[in-house]
């Protein structure tokens, strides 16, 4: 009962709430110890105006996310692209290594293959550096992709609200970059996104000739009437005039790419953290001797066995 409740009582007392139960509670976020590995999030593109907004940003909800991360952008330009004077993979690397600093975790800003990673992979090997996996196929990726078509007035923004839009699609492109390799990936995000809409969506590769115009043809020939295109592209790595192009020659509207989407931001998260070291059997004990000696070891504790534990999936 809290001291609000009693009458002559000074100042009121907040009562610590119990944990919420049951399987929609919000899961606890595993605490960043103290001396973990930095997060890199590798940009396949040099710094301008458009991909740094989108990058900051997504920084932004990462470190919202999980108090205590230290990350930074790091770009690996392309073939074709300019340099700038935004901070690259390898200089931030090297920059951890001089200051005798835990090697950070590389965590590439695509959704599925793309040719940057191997490059990126062979960089990070010359520091020991860890390279995480592509941030997708993954239902978050699917949720942002059905938001944006959405936006776009598209599709529905769920299968509850039952109105129709007459704009809405009946078959969807899910259109991305890194070639073949990149269309399959996506096709399991397709998959996905098909069980949302309830619609037919097939995947293909921007950078690959005749890919989407052929998908286009596909959903045509199947029955659909009015087939749109959904980018399984955040943004830096994708040129802007792929996804143009696609859309004049197919004559197709087309949602926007992902962006700074909340889920992209905590799929960053959620994948730096599964690639953290587990704690040892010493440092979870070193972690509750320290919250006791502070008198909190009964939350030093649950924080350290958080850690050890790592992401909840929700």
């Amino acid at each position: 009962m809290s001291t609000a409740a009693i009458p002559g009582a000074p100042l009121p007392v907040r009562t610590p709430g119990s944990r919420a139960r049951g399987r929609h509670r919000r899961p606890e976020r595993p605490e960043i110890r103290t001396g973990s590995p930095a997060l890199v999030l590798a940009v396949p593109a040099s710094a301008g105006p458009e991909s740094r907004s989108v990058v900051e940003e997504l920084l932004s909800i990462v470190r919202s996310e999980h108090t205590g991360v230290q990350a930074a952008v790091g770009y690996l330009p392309t073939a074709g692209t300019e340099a700038s004077e935004e901070r690259t993979v390898a200089e931030l690397l090297a920059t951890a290594a001089e200051a005798g600093l835990p090697t950070p975790v590389v965590v590439p800003l695509v959704p599925g293959p793309h040719d940057f990673l191997t490059g990126l992979h062979a960089l990070a090997a010359e520091y020991g550096a860890t390279v995480t996996d592509a941030l997708g196929p993954h239902p978050l990726l699917a949720e942002a992709v059905h938001v944006r078509l959405s936006e776009a007035g598209l599709a529905r923004a769920d299968r509850a609200r039952l109105f129709a839009i007459a704009t809405a699609a009946d078959g969807v492109v899910l259109t991305t970059v890194g070639g073949e390799d990149a269309a399959a990936a996506a096709g399991i995000t397709g998959v996905l996104l098909a069980a949302r809409l309830a619609v037919p969506v097939v995947a293909a590769a921007l950078d690959v000739p005749g890919s989407v115009a052929a998908a286009v043809n596909h959903l045509k020939e199947t029955g659909s009437e009015r087939p749109a295109l959904a980018p399984l592209v955040i943004g830096p790595e994708a040129d802007s005039e792929l996804l143009a192009t696609a859309a004049e020659e197919t004559g197709c509207p087309s949602a926007a790419p992902l962006g700074a989407y909340p889920t992209v931001g905590q799929l960053i998260a959620s994948t730096y953290l599964a690639a953290l070291p587990t704690p040892t059997a010493e440092e979870l004990a070193e972690a509750e001797a320290e919250a006791a000696a502070t008198g909190g070891a009964g939350e030093g504790s649950r924080r350290a066995h958080a850690a050890a534990e790592g992401p909840v999936e929700g």
